[in-house]
């Protein structure tokens, strides 16, 4: 159910409108009109960091479809508030809403550094790439100041485990020292999410986030230091930026991006109601197109849950969408070939200080 408060503003510097019921609490408040005295709920809502104290950090991804078997999130919830961002509901096992909540209340994992040595220590780890920003951008805005990706990077670093990285945010090149050291050593890829090359529509879609124009930069600099580097062009949004797939290929291959990757957008749980709350305030002359050209995508719903086609969708525009995607990888001599990461190299801290004997 799209809440009430749809037709009433556009909250600028926000993805999401409103705040979607959480489907795991019972109870739930809406403003019922604009007139009300409720109305203090439509003041600009500030951005909240929850500290929480996890046990564990590193995740098992079971999901075929993805490309990661182990990811770690340092951050819930994710201040860029890109609207389509399928993390949003996980946000409420954290009892918050996968709505404005999302972006404004970040769970923090101060003490993840502490628990990814813990875990490398664990004698029954067998090293394999460990995923960052598997759910959330490890380099939203508050890292700048904790630094927590950073540190995890320098853990990574000195167990020599692999890593990728996929990010949005021009703040990963301030860790381009460690960065390169990890390089030196076959231990990370980065990847760099471009949606589309029209800034007006990022302003919309993904409001709090670095511009198109720096995320080339991502790319290029980190391709001129000899850092295996690529571009995800997700998700495709038939009607909106689904016909920018060319020049945004195009224009990170020229970069320096080795490999792309793209889905189509899927929008289950929650992510339904935010978005196409979201999109009739933001794009009334085409919504219903767009929201039924996603539909076609997913056999008649906005979300198809089955591995193998949830992340590429089927039907005829989903069939054009991979088509072309292979067309132009061939064309701009993306995917040719695949960084293969070092495993070999992993030592744990008692294995270190043997090796001094």
């Amino acid at each position: 159910m799209i809440s009430q408060v749809a037709d009433y503003r556009f909250e600028k510097g926000r993805g999401a409108q409103f705040n979607p019921a959480n489907r795991f609490l019972k109870g739930s408040y809406v403003r019922e009109y604009a007139e009300a005295i409720d109305s203090w709920e439509l003041d600009a809502q500030p951005t909240e960091y929850i500290y929480d104290h996890s046990k564990t950090v590193v995740n098992k991804v079971t999901s075929p479809d993805v490309g990661m078997e182990f990811s770690l999130n340092p951050y819930q919830g994710c201040e860029h508030g890109c609207i389509y961002c399928y993390a949003r509901n996980s946000h409420e096992y954290w009892g918050y809403s996968a709505g404005m909540d999302f972006e404004s209340k970040i769970v923090v994992k101060k003490n993840a550094p502490a628990l990814l040595r813990k875990f490398f220590d664990n004698r029954n780890w067998v090293p394999t790439t460990i995923s960052l920003s598997g759910n959330t951008d490890c380099y939203q805005p508050i890292e700048r100041k904790l630094k927590i990706t950073r540190n995890l990077l320098e853990i990574c670093l000195e167990y020599r485990n692999p890593v990728s990285i996929l990010t949005k945010n021009a703040l990963v090149l301030r860790d381009l020292d460690i960065i390169q050291d990890l390089a030196k050593h076959k231990l990370v890829t980065v990847a760099t999410s471009i949606t589309s090359l029209d800034e007006d529509l990022r302003r919309t879609l993904e409001p709090r986030t670095t511009t198109y124009k720096s995320r080339l930069k991502i790319i290029e600099t980190l391709a001129a230091h000899d850092i295996h580097t690529g571009v995800m062009n997700a998700p495709i949004i038939p009607g909106l930026n689904d016909h920018q797939m060319h020049d945004v290929l195009k224009a990170a291959s020229q970069a320096g991006a080795k490999w792309a990757g793209y889905s189509i957008i899927r929008l289950n749980g929650a992510i339904a109601g935010i978005f196409k709350d979201w999109l009739e305030k933001a794009y009334p002359d085409r919504a219903s197109k767009v929201w039924n050209q996603i539909c076609e995508c997913h056999g008649g719903k906005v979300s198809d849950s089955r591995f193998g086609n949830r992340m590429v969708g089927e039907g005829k525009f989903a069939e054009m969408t991979r088509k072309q995607f292979s067309i132009y990888c061939r064309k701009f001599r993306l995917n040719e070939s695949k960084a293969e990461l070092n495993t070999a190299d992993f030592c744990r801290a008692g294995e270190r200080q043997l090796s001094l004997f």
